[in-house]
């Protein structure tokens, strides 16, 4: 389990406000060189920057909401920073700025600001609203609330985001003069320019060892990451049930993320909940780490509480994975990145394999009213953006190369019928 969680009592950590700091890191290509040596980008790409240039020529205040496939994301942020000509705030995980005073003070210096995902941070809600209603500078929040890896597929977005800029709207209608609130999703793609054969050649024959194989390479590359990943799936089927499940990939996911969570709803509030993984989680986390963070329970209690929050990092590494992404476009990015996903919940790391090229594409502005429609059973704010970045998504996906054609069209109905997918 990575180290998202800090077993200390949280406090709020704001952004410095001064324009000198993010000229300063541009000036000396702290993000060119950071994402060079740290995430492997190497070349960048904006587009649709006009419309962006045109809010902050209009003087709205603007809410940029990307996708986030990478960890290399709020960084990349910086390159379109540069091509609208104009600063950012951010909203960034607490456990982010706990890796040192250095590395914290550089992501205050960029804009960054604190949020505590593992309840409700109103300070850092009040702060987000203030910002963006002030105008200042775009305010950049990712609506998934975590990386994914899967650039092509947008997973389910956090309502909170609505909230804030329906607030701020409210807000800043009542200024002098009145003003709009706009929000600009921003897809984010990556693109790898290396020699995918030989990357996943490595990582694959990295986790077949741990799994005591011999390395699979008398089979085709969808083949040997559809056995690994079944693999891995199945060792963990039989950690917690005792033997493999049966049914489609999506059926047997679905299975061992209740597994893991059902058991813990029910202690932890009473019985069991519906809904999509990630807010489940949330909501076990805000009961279990109070106590932990307070000090107050014995040593016992405490590595139960672990054990649990382990089977929660792994419900939700689960449900990142869609059971379709790569029967339905075997791409060469698709196939690298559940590859580095494997590898990453295997191990806690990931590779890094260069030959990146990252592409920010800035969609139109949304106006953002001060209320919202009651009667709407979707969020109408937050369907306008995720059918806006999914748009986006599915056009740059088209980008990204298919395995070998023949190939995958020789392989592909195998590759189906062992993961159960039609």
């Amino acid at each position: 389990m990575q180290k998202i969680i800090v077993e200390k009592p949280y406090r709020f950590t704001p952004a410095f406000h001064s324009w000198v700091f993010p000229w300063f890191f541009q000036l000396i290509r702290l993000p060119y060189n950071y994402l060079r040596w740290k995430e492997g980008v190497v070349e960048h790409e904006i587009r649709g920057v006009e419309f962006l240039q045109a809010s902050l020529a209009a003087k709205h205040a603007i809410l940029i909401t990307p996708n986030h496939p990478r960890t290399a994301d709020p960084v990349a942020m910086g390159f379109l920073s540069k091509a609208a000509h104009c600063e950012l705030y951010a909203m960034a995980s607490w456990h982010l700025f706990q890796h040192g005073w250095l590395n914290s003070t550089i992501i205050r210096m960029m804009g960054a600001f604190s949020v505590n995902r593992e309840g409700v941070d109103r300070q850092a809600i009040n702060t987000a609203i203030d910002l963006l209603s002030s105008g200042r500078r775009p305010l950049v929040i990712f609506p998934e609330g975590a990386t994914s890896r899967t650039a092509d597929y947008l997973h389910a977005l956090l309502d909170g985001v609505a909230f804030i800029a329906r607030a701020a709207a409210k807000k800043r209608s009542k200024m002098t003069p009145p003003g709009k609130v706009v929000v600009h999703p921003v897809a984010v793609k990556y693109l790898f320019r290396g020699n995918l054969a030989s990357a996943a050649d490595q990582v694959l024959t990295r986790i077949e060892q741990r799994l005591s194989w011999q390395p699979q390479r008398q089979l085709d590359l969808m083949s040997r990451v559809s056995k690994t990943g079944l693999a891995l799936l199945s060792l963990k089927e039989i950690e917690y049930f005792g033997q493999t499940q049966t049914g489609t990939l999506a059926e047997r996911l679905q299975k061992l993320i209740d597994r893991l969570l059902r058991p813990l709803e029910e202690h932890w509030l009473g019985s069991a909940q519906e809904g999509t993984t990630v807010p489940r989680v949330r909501t076990l986390r805000t009961k279990i780490l109070p106590e932990m963070v307070a000090n107050t329970i014995a040593a016992d209690e405490r590595a139960r509480r672990w054990r649990d929050l382990a089977d929660l990092y792994l419900a939700q590494q689960l449900s990142s994975y869609p059971p379709e992404y790569l029967t339905t476009r075997p791409s060469v990015d698709r196939i690298l990145e559940t590859i580095e996903k494997l590898e990453e919940d295997l191990t806690d790391k990931c590779q890094i394999h260069g030959h990146l090229k990252v592409i920010l594409e800035v969609g139109p502005a949304i106006e953002v009213t001060a209320e919202r429609d009651r009667k709407a059973t979707i969020d109408p704010l937050m369907l306008a953006i995720q059918q806006n970045l999914q748009g986006m998504l599915d056009k740059l996906a088209l980008e990204s190369p298919v395995l070998d054609e023949q190939t995958a069209a020789a392989i592909l109905p195998n590759v189906r019928a062992s993961v159960g997918v039609q």
